[in-house]
């Protein structure tokens, strides 16, 4: 997925011909390539809970159509007569030189979609060329991650998303360990300091943490066990209550989830203590502007902010020396009612006006979709809820494919709308008719 060269196709004509080549032995694709049909497939092959809990929004979902409504508001205006033969997708972000300006999310929980989950993300990203930013709430430790892309290509891009803990030191852990296993940078979730009203995961009484789905950054850090280890030995030593019979599946589904945790008896002490933990640290509310200014003095990655919406955010953040910014409505799974991501992105764009790079997510779901993000001044965008169900799919290959054909569909967009090179769309290439 590098610059077009006369010898080999362009993403867009490589994926066509791959895709029609099969179709002469009559096979079709496993991944559809549109979305709303790679939506439905992947809630036929999900349990209630992954379903519930991946493709979920916050209350009445109207954020999720907002985000949809925003990209609908700007039309692609086409040129032709152009010289398009020849196109570039590729981009740089903070040193790095991407075959195409897109990233595969953070999701958490995926192994509710199917275990090891973000092993098998982080091979498809490896195989693309583009950076997985592995979830701060995964299902694997971002060190089997990162050693399952080394295997696909040595140096795979990949960066780390951090929820900010209320322990300091587990914060500095994390930040070490990304580090160590070469995150190119540092994405600091803001939007998410407590959870959002999610009815479907409500209406199931589904938190996957609870159950130790998503939590295997933490079981694997040595900070994290120092303050279990320690919460058990301060613990009331009175026996427990006899567990009900559901309680009794999810002690061992817990025991399940946390790796090296030994189901000695019905109370599970140290599983649920990893859990409880979990859900009493994970994130801070009181996270506000001081930590983002300390956290330069905390680690040598670059540092971007993810969730922000509005200019005053946005200036504030550059003000204080951040590398970048994704807008972000967190897929709509926070705030019923919010503003649309492409919508806030215009006014960010303008508000940061070029100091630093420009990141989108949230209901960015094809090629078009980048394109329209791109014209608006966006450095990248982000892919979640796609290569999820690809993944529900095909595993590896269906995440991989999920996104390689919005990579195909933005190059042919590139081209039938007479541009050459992603790095130069401006708003001129759009029309804003909503």
């Amino acid at each position: 997925m590098t610059d077009q060269t006369p010898d080999a196709p362009a993403p867009g004509r490589a994926r066509q011909n791959e895709i029609y080549t099969e179709g002469i032995h009559d096979r079709v694709p496993s991944v559809p390539t549109d979305f709303g049909e790679l939506e439905r497939r992947a809630k036929a092959a999900m349990s209630q809970r992954a379903w519930a809990y991946i493709s979920g929004g916050a209350g009445e979902g109207s954020t999720m159509t907002a985000n949809r409504r925003a990209l609908d508001r700007w039309a692609i205006v086409p040129r032709v007569l152009r010289d398009v033969s020849q196109r570039s997708l590729t981009t740089e972000l903070f040193g790095q030189q991407l075959p195409v300006p897109l990233l595969f999310s953070p999701v958490g929980a995926g192994g509710l979609v199917t275990r090891n989950a973000d092993v098998h993300i982080g091979r498809a990203a490896a195989q693309l060329g583009i950076p997985y930013i592995f979830s701060n709430q995964g299902s694997a430790p971002m060190e089997d991650v990162a050693e399952a892309m080394e295997d696909v290509k040595p140096g795979a891009p990949r960066w780390f998303q951090m929820y900010w803990s209320t322990d300091d030191e587990l914060v500095d852990s994390f930040l070490g360990r990304a580090e160590a296993m070469g995150a190119g940078a540092i994405a600091v979730t803001l939007d998410t300091t407590m959870l959002g009203w999610r009815p479907q995961d409500l209406n199931l009484g589904s938190l996957p943490f609870a159950r130790a789905e998503g939590i295997a950054q933490y079981t694997r850090d040595p900070r994290f066990a120092q303050i279990v280890a320690q919460r058990l030995a301060d613990a009331d030593a009175a026996e427990s209550p006899k567990p009900s019979l559901g309680a009794i599946k999810t002690l061992f589904e817990i025991a399940r989830n946390v790796p090296g945790s030994m189901l000695k008896n019905l109370t599970a002490k140290e599983p649920r203590a990893s859990v409880q933990t979990f859900l009493d640290i994970y994130s801070r509310p009181s996270l506000n502007w001081n930590d983002i200014a300390g956290l330069r003095d905390r680690t040598k990655l670059p540092i971007v902010l993810k969730g922000i919406l509005h200019p005053d955010d946005a200036r504030q953040a550059i003000d204080l020396g951040v590398d970048g910014i994704i807008v972000s409505n967190h897929g709509g799974r926070q705030i019923d009612g919010s503003i649309g991501s492409v919508d806030a992105l215009v006014d960010v764009v303008s508000a940061v006006d070029g100091r630093a790079k420009i990141l989108v997510d949230s209901g960015i779901y094809t090629g078009a979709d980048v394109f329209k993000v791109l014209a608006l001044g966006a450095d990248a965008a982000c892919i979640g809820r796609p290569h999820m169900y690809g993944l529900a799919l095909a595993g590896v290959d269906g995440a991989r494919d999920a996104v390689a054909n919005i990579i195909a569909e933005l190059d042919l967009t590139l081209g039938l709308s007479g541009n050459t090179d992603v790095a130069a769309l401006t708003p001129d290439a759009l029309k804003k008719v909503g």
